[in-house]
């Protein structure tokens, strides 16, 4: 009998797969972080024999090349993918025989990119699941528009027939266990489930729905911004990562902290936004580790500035440096855990700010209270309605941006209260006077706060 484990990455929206039978079995897609695949296999008992890359990824580094160094596996990355590392390349059609009776076939999916492969798995000649990597996703497919510009609308006609020819070759009932599309920054759009098959995105999925023309049009037109650091990864993926260092960064006290700050490098505290509202050294950020980390701090940060861990726990700080490596951001410079007041020098106080809701917004501006509200929520999600009045400055625009922000009160929102922590923390940091609203966008309407909702005609609220 086969198995197919699935390791979820939630922070980036990802996930990676194990699979195969009694003595063997393939990762496919594998994090940076390879002890996670290498214990999976434990767990199954099972020899790691083929290490497989559906495409060069944009949105996380590798850990292919070394899990296929350390276990010995060999190492399938797509024909067409410009690599500079030793691989064994493969071609639309070529299989390996993974297991006894269970076998791995490449199939060309250019879309996502050029290069792009997936793989179908059968036991005994019976298809019995699809690793679609970044074309055939649950509702949607892969973004084109990751690799050149110029190439985008070739490459989404390109999905279009991918996701035909997967469709055309696979039964109904085959499973689809693709890489991205749980929230990651690589889908097109983002659908809803967690499971799929290929008979049901026959159904539903519009590149299998849709004329090409039309499904180009639509998927072009509703493209999301592209994370700054995505830049970074594909040329690290294709020069070959190098092996992870996760051992503990070294320690640091309130003065060295207060250096590190004053040298302009950036100290990030991991605590709940409700914690760092509290109390927190002033000049540091506000990124929770529980929240989408990885995504948002390797968005906004300079690439390659020196960052400082902050966190309650050691663990939290271990968990932290493992999702920022999976994007590159390798070696905290320090980090400091425990009571926050021992982060800051003798005589030195931590620095705080208001959180608040709609409603209380409200009440400030019937009240007349000059404020400022500062949505930094995307150009897609302020296109549904916006706070009437407001100023729009998307969270990964902020840093560089803060000059912008009109002068006065500023209250800070997105959608549920996650980037206007982050927000919060950037414009305190800056000297700002700023509130959090740590609240759910749709109070906003019910807090009676008169929104503008583009393509509607006239306001609510």
């Amino acid at each position: 009998m086969f198995f197919v484990d699935t390791l979820e990455f939630e922070g980036l929206g990802n996930r990676s797969y194990l699979a195969g039978g009694p003595d063997a079995a393939v990762a496919i897609d594998p994090p940076r972080d390879i002890d996670q695949v290498i214990a999976a296999a434990a767990r199954r008992g099972v020899r790691i024999a083929y290490v497989a890359e559906t495409h060069v990824h944009n949105d996380y580094i590798t850990g292919g090349l070394e899990l296929a160094r350390v276990t010995g596996a060999r190492y399938l990355v797509p024909a067409g993918a410009r690599v500079a590392f030793a691989r064994t390349p493969v071609a639309d059609g070529d299989t390996v025989a993974v297991d006894e009776g269970l076998t791995l076939r490449a199939i060309a999916t250019p879309g996502h990119t050029p290069h792009h492969t997936a793989y179908a798995l059968a036991e005994d000649g019976r298809g019995v699941a699809a690793f679609t990597g970044g074309s055939l996703l649950i509702g949607s497919v892969g973004r084109p528009d990751l690799v050149e510009p110029r190439l985008t609308e070739q490459l989404a006609r390109a999905q279009h027939a991918s996701a035909h020819r997967l469709a055309d070759e696979l039964d109904d009932e085959v499973p689809v266990l693709p890489t991205h599309g749980f929230g990651s920054f690589c889908s097109s759009s983002q659908a809803e489930g967690d499971a799929t098959t290929i008979g049901k995105e026959r159904e539903t999925n519009d590149a299998l729905t849709l004329d090409v023309d039309t499904f180009v049009a639509q998927m072009l037109a509703g493209l999301d911004d592209v994370p700054a650091y995505y830049a970074h990864m594909g040329p690290a993926n294709a020069a070959g990562p190098a092996p992870l260092d996760l051992t503990p960064p070294r320690r640091a006290d309130g003065g060295e902290i207060a250096a590190r700050l004053a040298a302009g490098e950036w100290v990030v505290d991991l605590r709940s936004r409700m914690a760092f509202a509290e109390g927190h050294v002033a000049g540091s950020f506000n990124f929770e580790g529980d929240g989408k980390l990885a995504t948002y701090l390797a968005w906004l940060i300079p690439w390659g500035k020196p960052v400082t861990l902050l966190a309650d726990t050691p663990r939290q700080v271990a968990d932290a440096q493992r999702e920022l490596a999976r994007v590159g951001i390798d070696r905290p410079a320090a980090a400091a855990t425990g009571d926050p007041a021992g982060w800051v020098r003798a005589g030195e106080r931590l620095a705080s700010f208001p959180r608040a809701r709609f409603a209380d917004l409200a009440r400030v501006r019937e009240r007349g209270d000059d404020v400022v509200v500062l949505d930094v929520r995307r150009n897609s999600e302020r296109a549904g309605g916006f706070i009437d009045g407001s100023v729009h400055i998307p969270i990964h625009e902020l840093h560089g941006r803060i000059g912008a922000v009109p002068e006065g009160t500023v209250w800070v929102h997105c959608a549920a209260g996650m980037r206007a922590a982050i927000a919060a923390s950037l414009l305190d940091a800056a000297g700002r006077d700023v509130v959090a609203v740590d609240d759910d966008f749709t109070a906003a309407d019910q807090a009676g706060l008169p929104l503008t909702r583009p393509g509607h005609t006239g306001r609510t609220g």
